[in-house]
């Protein structure tokens, strides 16, 4: 299976960011992809809760989630929508951070919520504080496809590897961070946290980015790491996507995942203990 990484650039406009995404995607067609995926918040990324509400739809009516079904019927690929942010009904207002896994008949197979909120004190100048606009899922998601056993995560998930561990024991051989890796962060841990949840895991690790500067038109914008990458369960870098928008192609192997897991079998390694 050749996978294609979609690294991209939004804006907090989900209509102007549609035909940017759908061009790539089609562009990872043209290049063989048979899975496809793309980063966390592919409608748009926004500081204003107030200019989310506005822009967001329900899920059943959003267009970007329509438009990439189509595409992947279209192409008859599997297509995971790294997240859109998207209203829901509850009492509170607040949006979800929700990941879709769309199989080659446009048909939704799975649904994850991020379940970790990145409520973070960057620096004096970058405070997150992503609960207050969006509510956190509870259930991990493991979904299965012809290709394999696919995890689903997002983002800030990514600081937390008993969710990751709880995967791959559950059988998942795939693992998906799309991220809007922040650039601070990005340059400190991405790679390596990356790295270490395929090692730890036994897992291949596949992480689209969003990259660059995002403007906003009701904020100051933000900026986003980029290096969308491809791991493999060694712990080797198979793919970096680097600071551009793009596509990045990469070959899955699932006998590396057999052969990594054959060599270190610490999945099976877990023993109770006592303390602190």
């Amino acid at each position: 299976m050749r996978a294609a990484l979609i690294q991209l650039t939004v804006s907090d406009d989900p209509a102007a960011n549609l035909p940017v995404t759908v061009s790539l995607v089609r562009q990872a067609v043209a290049a063989g992809a048979g899975f496809i995926l793309t980063p966390e918040l592919t409608n748009g990324l926004s500081s204003s809760r107030a200019h989310q509400r506005h822009v967001f739809r329900h899920e059943e009516a959003d267009e970007t989630l329509a438009a990439l079904r189509a595409e992947a019927k279209a192409a008859g690929v599997w297509l995971l929508i790294g997240s859109l942010g998207v209203l829901t009904h509850d009492a509170d207002g607040r949006f979800a951070n929700r990941s879709f896994l769309i199989g080659p008949d446009g048909g939704v197979v799975a649904r994850y919520d991020k379940i970790h909120m990145f409520d973070v004190n960057v620096s004096e100048t970058e405070v997150y504080r992503e609960s207050e606009g969006y509510r956190p899922g509870n259930r991990a998601v493991l979904a299965e496809t012809p290709f394999g056993k696919v995890g689903m995560t997002v983002c800030y998930d990514l600081r937390f590897p008993a969710l990751y561990r709880r995967l791959a024991q559950a059988g998942a051989q795939i693992l998906t961070v799309p991220a809007a890796f922040n650039h601070i962060t990005g340059a400190a841990h991405w790679e390596t946290l990356l790295r270490a949840r395929a090692i730890e895991t036994g897992c291949i690790v596949l992480a689209p980015a969003q990259t660059g500067f995002h403007p906003e038109t009701a904020g100051k914008g933000r900026r986003t790491h980029g290096h969308s990458l491809a791991v493999a369960p060694w712990g080797e870098v198979l793919a970096d996507g680097g600071t551009d928008p793009g596509v990045t192609l990469v070959d899955i192997d699932l006998a590396r995942v057999d052969a990594a897991r054959h060599r270190v079998p610490s999945l099976t390694h877990d023993r109770g203990f006592d303390g602190p």
